[in-house]
């Protein structure tokens, strides 16, 4: 009776894993590293259940990331093509490859670094940016935070209690909210500020890291509780807060980041005045659009200690102007300059090229890195194949760094982590909280 029950439960929880057929673009060097001038040579393979597939229609473009010239489609006789490619400078050769099988796409990817050490941002950093910044937040904090704490008992553990909190953010009732965790037992504690990537949506909060003895805040950005139903962020992400990241690219004061920004500061603010918080270890980590985020929140603030910014976003948003690749969200790829660009109507109408890259300096993760001293420890990590945030700006961002920093490179990697990735980090986050050795 006990194993008819068991082949009953099968089917209910098996589990549907990866694909059967896979498109591989395989470099000849294994870190994925070449100088400038040397010639990459790539293998590409096209496998059903392991095994090589004959006459296999595909498409491929290769050429400098971003800016593929060469494109084609053949058909692989037998499920292999060799390619090369090289650079004149430092970046990143990119070759995509996709498969058409059965009517369905299979897509396989190589992005080759070339001196990515020598690769430097973009950006200019405007004179006044730093004041500009601690004036924004000095004007801020005339507000008091005013914050409120609600207990959330269904996510309490023994060891951690967890609260949904909010506080005053730029003037009163612009309110940023967050979960909070804190170690039940009395003490005091080091922190660390979760930062949050593209969109809106609920947060659990960091239950984790704060049972391994720390407090820690995650927040969101919209000023708008994240406790509420999946589906109450969902219609926001496509109605309200479609495209938020563009709106106010045209004047420095309306950008939508600006409360944003300042919405991290005053979460520190909130950990330093209302937390058991040490006053020692402080720790600022997100991806994407949250490791911008980090960057941003250790420019600006010497109380954080250590940073980790993974796959940071909104970084040399005018190298794209230079005809390279340029961090997420691409303001100015395909701009005037390049062929084919045409500004959308409603953008003419109000504001100009000019303005729009003026104002992209104050809110470019590149110039908020440039602020980090060397008392403020960091930890990079990215992949090569993310084509939402090209390596070629991960690379120039963490170039531009002068204090103590790691770097570590998952290159197969696109927009999304390993586990192996995510242990690393939560590691080190971990020391440099002193909570781990």
């Amino acid at each position: 009776m006990c194993l008819l029950m068991l082949v009953a439960l099968l089917p209910a929880t098996a589990q549907i894993r990866g694909n059967n057929i896979v498109v591989t673009v395989e470099p000849d060097h294994q870190d994925w590293n070449y100088k400038v001038g040397e010639k990459a040579h790539f293998i590409v393979e096209v496998r059903r259940s392991g095994t090589l597939l004959d006459n296999v229609s595909i498409d491929y473009a290769a050429g400098p990331e971003m800016y593929q010239t060469e494109k084609k489609s053949l058909t692989l006789k037998d499920g292999t093509l060799k390619l090369s490619g090289s650079m004149k400078s430092a970046g990143f050769y990119r070759v995509d490859v996709t498969a058409h099988i059965d009517g369905k796409d299979y897509k396989g990817a190589c992005n080759a670094a070339f001196s990515p050490e020598k690769l430097q941002p973009s950006t200019v950093m405007p004179k006044n940016f730093d004041d500009f910044w601690q004036v924004a937040i000095r004007e801020a904090r005339k507000v008091d935070l005013n914050p409120t704490r609600r207990l959330l008992p269904e996510r309490c553990t023994k060891d951690v209690n967890v609260y949904e909190v909010c506080f005053n953010n730029v003037a009163w009732d612009s309110r940023t909210y967050g979960i909070l965790c804190v170690p039940v037992k009395e003490g005091k504690y080091p922190a660390l500020l979760r930062v949050p990537g593209a969109g809106a949506r609920p947060y659990q909060g960091d239950v984790w890291t704060a049972s391994q003895g720390a407090v820690t805040l995650e927040i969101g950005i919209h000023g708008i509780p994240v406790t509420l139903q999946q589906q109450v962020y969902t219609d926001l992400n496509k109605n309200a807060l479609s495209h938020y990241w563009d709106w106010g690219l045209e004047n420095r004061d309306q950008s939508y980041y600006k409360t944003v920004i300042i919405g991290c500061i005053r979460a520190v603010d909130y950990i330093e005045q209302y937390t058991p918080w040490n006053g020692q270890q402080l720790g600022v980590t997100g991806s994407s659009q949250g490791g911008f985020l980090s960057l941003v929140t250790a420019g600006l603030d010497k109380r954080v200690t250590c940073y980790a910014p993974v796959h940071a976003a909104l970084c040399d948003h005018t190298n794209s102007l230079n005809g390279k690749a340029c961090g997420w969200p691409h303001y100015f790829y395909g701009k005037p300059g390049i062929i084919g660009y045409k500004m959308p109507d409603e953008w003419s109408k109000r504001t100009t090229l000019e303005d729009q890259i003026e104002t992209s300096r104050y809110y470019d993760g590149v110039n908020f890195a440039r602020l980090i001293t060397d008392k403020q420890k960091g930890w990079f990590s990215f992949g090569y194949n993310d084509d939402v945030v090209p390596p070629t700006s991960a690379w120039a961002t963490y170039n531009i760094i002068t204090g103590p920093k790691e770097i570590s490179i998952y290159q197969q990697t696109a927009h999304f982590w390993y586990q192996e990735q995510w242990d690393e980090w939560e590691n080190w986050l971990l020391k440099q909280l002193g909570i781990k050795n």
